[in-house]
């Protein structure tokens, strides 16, 4: 796990800048930095380096080829690099190695087998920047599913620029971009800007599955997918496992423990996050079957019942026989999570798990410098108790004629009582087309309290900006045949990367960790698409499927109870004293004014409801980020 960065175009002020991007994403490789640059410095690449596998210099970056073409800075791991390395050198690809990095097996499949190739062969997570000399072209790529962030576009005119960290963007000399104000809408509705876009101008997210192709002299760039996640999901649902559900369970659970057994490969110590949920678990259960000594499990608590997992998780890792550390978070801890926040993601960003993510992070990092989570299990095996209500909601909405429906919503959000609350909620659910209209006007798309598109845009001065267009907004309802699966689908476009996995990188890389992933191996992901809904769920039970294989490990009952979830209780905190002052003072009318982004009447409307009525919950804290990262 490492931080890259790169500059073109940069005149005689390249070094300077490079050596500041690198510092600014310190945090994200401390055990080294490098700088490569072309002889006419019209190409530069930077690096700092989380030294994981292979720990000597020959592990080190930006990597110049065997055949002095190539130069690569990358960020991630390839976990079938083993494989790679044997193939090339059976091939005569490659005599020898100078060490055994997997940098280098990947940066020599890319001179043998080319970009496009060497991209659908590797099973990984990654963002790469690799620069073909003879050809003068820049390539960058980011993974499949979206697990290591990567930005480019242009400073100025020509400049262009490439990081993994926002925060190293700003950093150039000359940094002007403006807020890109078409952004905010979305903003606004998730709490996250939704890739390709950046709280910047002519800065950008390259999305998971594609890579950007720049040549000489570098003013103009093509981006390509070589995998899609909508293709794969239709793909499968296309061709659909035909056996049974037992053996669905027993196929899936191996490539679970083919996804991990790669994953736990590491020159450094590696562990897992536990919680009490079916994922987690699940993930737990497979590393410590395939390991001769006792995995090191990390869950963090609260003193606040509702809001506690920590007793199940400890019981779940002494019944598995792991190495279990907890820790019980106060009130006071997580609040001073919250001024660090604003420099962990580089541009606003809302979801409150934040907080109790930076701190497992935090306190795993004191053992270990690999984690492995559970994440990808909700949306890939339908684990989200938000489909089913859709669903459900649709069938029974679906039973009114849409002209009187329509009308109908209309009516009631243009009504004083219809901008906000459960009247606002229930009327834009009642408008919707069908059922991932419906997923799009609810909780997902709009938040809790559903704001309604006339606040929004007195929100943001009076909606004088436009909207972009984001994955959720432009999916295809009823791509595929079963309700479900689309709704899962637009999550995997769009929430799960955007949210989810930047969530679990930044505050994760905040503290020196790497995460990994194993639900979101490639044969994993493509196989939850070949199946069948009544796999994964079956009347109330969700995750039916990955329940099969947990339940081979840890008895029914030590998880069969209710969750709580990773959340914290920020709606009070945020009426106490102390984090009230200190909202209030973001939100200072002057402050909103002078910045010119919103509009400060609206916002303090929006806080005396969630005050005195308990509304706009996560609205608020949307604002607040938004305040605090300085825009």
């Amino acid at each position: 796990m490492c931080g890259i960065a790169g500059l073109c175009n940069w005149g005689d002020s390249w070094q300077q800048n490079i050596e500041r991007m690198n510092k600014k994403m310190y945090h994200r490789g401390p055990d080294a930095s490098g700088i490569w640059s072309s002889d006419e410095h019209t190409v530069v690449f930077g690096h700092r380096r989380l030294s994981i596998v292979d720990l000597t210099p020959s592990g080190a970056q930006p990597m110049e080829s065997h055949n002095e073409r190539y130069v690569i800075a990358y960020n991630g791991e390839i976990y079938n690099y083993q494989a790679i390395r044997e193939r090339l050198i059976k091939e005569n690809k490659v005599t020898a190695f100078r060490g055994t990095s997997d940098t280098e097996v990947l940066l020599e499949a890319f001179s043998a087998y080319g970009l496009p190739d060497t991209l659908n062969m590797v099973k990984g997570m990654f963002a790469i920047a690799l620069y073909d000399k003879k050809e003068r072209t820049l390539f960058l790529a980011r993974d499949r599913v979206g697990e290591k962030p990567l930005y480019y576009g242009f400073v100025g005119d020509h400049r262009f620029v490439f990081a993994s960290d926002l925060n190293s963007v700003t950093a150039l000399d000359g940094f002007d971009n403006p807020v890109n104000t078409q952004v905010l809408d979305s903003y606004f509705r998730y709490g996250y800007i939704p890739a390709p876009y950046s709280i910047y101008a002519n800065i950008y997210k390259l999305q998971p599955g594609k890579y950007l192709e720049i040549k000489f002299p570098f003013n103009k760039y093509e981006i390509k997918t070589y995998w899609s996640m909508q293709e794969a999901a239709v793909y499968g649902q296309q061709h659909l496992f035909r056996g049974s559900e037992e053996e669905a369970a027993e196929e899936l659970e191996r490539l679970l423990q083919e996804s991990i057994r790669g994953q736990m490969v590491a020159d450094v110590p590696i562990g897992a996050f536990l919680s009490a949920g079916i994922d987690s678990s699940t993930i737990v259960s497979l590393m410590q079957s395939l390991s001769d000594r006792k995995i090191r499990t990390f869950t963090i608590g609260m003193w606040e019942k509702d809001f506690n997992e920590a007793e199940i998780a400890k019981e779940i890792a002494s019944h598995l026989g792991t190495d279990h550390t907890e820790l019980y978070i106060t009130e006071q801890d997580a609040k001073q999570v919250i001024p660090k926040l604003e420099n962990m993601f580089g541009e606003p960003f809302a979801d409150s798990s934040q907080i109790p993510t930076y701190l497992v992070s935090k306190m795993t990092k004191e053992h270990v410098t690999v984690a492995l989570s559970g994440d990808g299990g909700d949306e890939l095996f339908c684990g989200y108790s938000t489909y089913a209500s859709i669903e459900r909601i649709w069938q029974k909405t679906a039973r009114i004629p849409a002209m009187i429906r329509k009308p109908a919503s209309k009516a009631i959000l243009c009504s004083p009582k219809g901008k906000s609350g459960s009247l606002a909620t229930r009327a834009r659910l009642l408008g919707a087309t069908g059922v991932e209209d419906m997923y799009r006007r609810s909780a997902i798309g709009e938040g809790i309290n559903p704001i309604s598109r006339d606040v929004l845009r007195e929100l943001t001065t009076n909606g004088k900006y436009s909207e972009c267009t984001t994955a959720m907004d432009a999916y295809s309802d009823g791509l595929l045949s079963e309700p479900l699966h689309n709704l899962m689908l637009m999550d995997m476009l769009q929430y799960h990367p955007d949210d989810i996995l930047a969530k679990v990188d930044r505050t994760a890389m905040a503290v020196s960790l790497e995460t990994r992933v194993p639900m979101l191996d490639k044969d994993v992901v493509e196989f939850a698409w070949s199946l069948p809904i009544s796999y994964k769920k079956q009347g109330n039970v969700t995750k039916k499927i990955l329940r099969d294989i947990l339940y081979q490990y840890v008895p029914k009952e030590l998880v069969e109870r209710p969750k709580t979830g990773f959340a914290i209780p920020l709606h009070k905190w945020l009426k106490q004293p102390g984090l009230r002052e200190w909202a209030e003072s973001l939100i200072d009318r002057n402050t909103i004014k002078d910045r010119a982004l919103l509009n400060p009447d609206t916002v303090w409307m929006m806080w005396e409801d969630f005050i005195e009525r308990d509304i706009w919950r996560q609205q608020i804290w949307h604002i607040l980020m938004f305040m605090a990262s300085g825009f």
